[in-house]
């Protein structure tokens, strides 16, 4: 089992290990490796007082992956799952391995839903989020960056015409969109 002082048992024999997978146990004669002398196993070298360690107190259901039987001893709490974002994060941990794509897909695409959360979450307080200002698209004009980008060689230069878009674009379009529901309501009113 992991997280254990032991040394895990290997699953399969080298032997077998070697007929499955080609090229497997290269590197298995000491003298092909330098670093032999570093890697024996000595569970009193660790400086752990302890064989299994203390687990962390679970006050949330925390994501784990298909791959694990319990959680770490330790994990994160800082930033707890919620919203639409945190469906789509348990059903990626709970429906696929982290050795397919759709799992990290699912992951990426929580991350997406969970900054237009963050960003609708912010018209709800004193000061919502400022696209202009917090982008850093103001000091384009007062710092020099337009001119700063030409005969320099710059690796930003190959997507310099589509960053406003992907800036801009979903603030147009939320506005758009708000803008026809608003015009609807007042047709329907009057």
């Amino acid at each position: 089992m992991t997280y254990t002082a032991d040394k895990p048992p290997h699953t399969e024999t080298r032997e077998e290990l070697q007929r499955r997978i080609p090229g497997w146990g290269a590197d298995l004669d000491p003298r092909d490796r330098p670093s032999v002398p570093r890697e024996r196993h000595d569970t009193g070298a660790t400086g752990a007082h302890w064989d299994f360690p203390e687990r962390q107190e679970e006050k949330r259901p925390r994501e784990r992956s298909v791959e694990h039987r319990t959680l770490t001893p330790v994990f994160g709490t800082v930033a707890p799952t919620h919203g639409l974002s945190g469906v789509i994060r348990r059903y990626a941990y709970r429906k696929y391995s982290e050795a397919r794509a759709a799992h990290w897909l699912l992951l990426v695409a929580a991350d997406r839903v969970d900054a237009v959360e963050s960003h609708l979450r912010s018209f709800a307080t004193t000061r919502p989020d400022n696209p202009i200002t917090e982008t850093g698209v103001l000091s384009e004009f007062t710092r020099h960056g337009i001119s700063s980008r030409f005969g320099r060689k710059r690796a930003d230069l190959n997507h310099i015409w589509i960053d406003p878009i992907v800036v801009a674009g979903p603030w147009l379009l939320a506005g758009g969109v708000l803008y026809s529901a608003v015009r609807a309501v007042t047709k329907r009113r009057s």
